[in-house]
C-alpha cells in the first residue's frame, strides 16, 4: 500500500498542522480521519478561520441564543463559542501530545488582533484565555509586533505557551527568540520550572511573493520571481539552529526548557503559475511545523513530494537576499508593511466576525 504522501512528511521530523477549524469539522469525524489518516500533529485558528465558520454554518447559533441572555458584549459571545472549539480541538490532539512528550500536538488561539499594540491588554487577555481554556496543549497566539515582544517575555515568564504569529521579517525573528529566553531567564530567577512550556515561531510565507513580486518584474529580475519567501524561511531556519547551539539556550536546554520550533505559515500558493504545493515541498525539514489549509493538505495528498529539502541550496538562497539588497529592494521594509498589512486584515475578519455574532443576536431576538 502506498504511503500517505502527508505523513510521509513527518518522516523527515517536521509536524504538520491544520490551518482550519470548525464545528462541523470536529462532530462528522473528519478531524479524527486526518489525525489517523495524515497524521496532522496540531491546529491553528484566527480570527478569520472563526470568522468563516460562524458566518457559513448554523452550528453556532444555539450557543449564541443562550450566551446573549447572559453576555453583555458580541466580543466575550465569541471568546466563549472559540474557547469550547478549542477545548474540544485540544482533547482531540492530547493523545499526540502525550506521545510526544509536551513537544506536539498542540492547538493555538489568538488575542484580539486589536491588541498587536497594546502590550498590557495583550498580556491581560492572553492571561484570560490560558486560564478559561485550561488545557497544557494550547497556545495563545500574540503577534510579532514591537509591543508584542514584552508581551510574548512576561507570559513566557508566567508559564503560557505561546505561539507568535504574523512573523515576516528575520530582524524580528531574533527579537521574539530573545523575548522567549527571557521569559524563560525570567522564570528561573523566580525559582520556577521551565520545562512544561512550549512556543513556536509563525513565518507567513506566500505573502512575501505576493509583495516582492510584482517589485522584481518592475526592476527586470524575473530570475527571483517566487524565491524570496523561501530564501527568508532557510535563512531562519538557519537561524534558529545557531539559537540552539547558542551557549545562552544551552544553558536553558539544561534546565529543561523546550525548542522553539519554526513554524511556517500561509503555505498556500497565492499565484496560480506557481505549484500548489510550492511552500509545502520546499521547506519540508527537521524541528520544523508547516501549518496547512485544507486545500493544500488535498493537494499535497494527491502530488505532493517529501524530501528533506529545507537546508538543500542555501547558498542560492542567501544569493536571493543579497540580490534583492544590491538591487535597493529593502526586504525589512517590505517585511514591516506586511506585518501591519497583516494586522489590518485580522483585524477587518474580527470586526466583521463580531458583526455577524451581533446580527444573529437581533435574528434570534426578533
Amino acid at each position: 500500500m502506498e504511503t500517505n504522501k502527508v505523513k510521509h512528511i513527518h518522516d523527515f521530523g517536521q509536524s504538520i498542522w491544520l490551518d482550519f477549524l470548525d464545528r462541523e469539522f470536529m462532530d462528522s469525524g473528519k478531524l479524527k480521519k486526518l489525525i489517523e489518516d495524515d497524521g496532522a500533529r496540531g491546529l491553528t485558528s484566527n480570527p478569520d478561520i472563526f470568522e468563516k465558520a460562524i458566518s457559513n454554518s448554523a452550528d453556532y447559533d444555539a450557543d449564541i441564543a443562550s450566551l446573549s441572555k447572559q453576555k453583555t458584549s458580541n466580543e466575550e459571545i465569541f471568546f466563549d463559542l472559540a474557547i469550547k472549539d478549542i477545548k474540544r480541538a485540544a482533547d482531540f490532539f492530547k493523545p499526540v501530545y502525550d506521545e510526544a512528550k509536551g513537544l506536539d500536538g498542540f492547538v493555538s488561539l489568538e488575542v484580539s488582533p486589536h491588541l498587536a499594540h497594546d502590550t498590557e491588554g495583550t498580556i491581560k487577555q492572553a492571561r484570560e484565555l490560558w486560564k478559561a481554556v485550561d488545557r497544557q496543549n494550547v497556545m495563545i497566539k500574540i503577534p510579532g509586533s514591537k509591543e508584542g515582544l514584552p508581551a510574548i517575555r512576561k507570559c513566557i515568564s508566567e508559564g503560557i505557551n505561546i505561539n507568535i504569529t504574523l512573523l515576516f521579517g528575520l530582524p524580528r525573528y531574533r527579537e521574539v527568540i530573545v523575548a522567549y529566553m527571557q521569559g524563560l531567564e525570567d522564570r528561573l530567577k523566580a525559582n520556577l520550572p521551565i520545562d512544561q512550556i512550549s512556543s513556536v515561531a509563525s513565518f507567513f510565507l506566500s505573502r512575501i511573493d505576493v509583495m516582492t513580486d510584482p517589485i522584481l518584474v518592475k526592476k527586470g529580475l524575473n530570475s527571483l520571481k517566487g524565491e524570496v519567501a523561501i530564501a527568508s524561511a532557510k535563512k531562519a531556519y538557519e537561524i534558529y539552529k545557531e539559537v540552539i547551539k547558542s551557549e545562552q539556550f544551552r544553558n536553558l536546554e539544561a534546565k529543561g526548557a523546550k525548542r522553539q520550533w519554526v513554524l511556517w505559515a500561509s503555505t498556500s500558493t497565492k499565484d496560480p503559475s506557481y505549484r500548489d504545493v510550492k511552500y509545502v515541498e520546499a521547506l519540508i525539514g527537521k524541528e520544523t511545523i508547516n501549518t496547512i489549509p485544507m486545500k493544500t493538505l488535498e493537494a499535497f495528498r494527491d502530488h505532493g513530494q517529501a524530501a528533506n529539502n529545507l537546508e538543500d541550496d542555501m547558498a542560492k538562497a542567501k544569493q536571493v537576499l543579497k540580490q534583492l539588497k544590491e538591487n535597493g529592494i529593502s526586504i525589512d521594509t517590505i517585511t514591516q508593511k506586511l506585518l501591519d498589512e497583516g494586522i489590518e486584515k485580522f483585524n477587518k475578519s474580527y470586526d466583521k466576525l463580531l458583526a455577524e455574532i451581533e446580527k444573529k443576536r437581533t435574528k434570534i431576538a426578533s
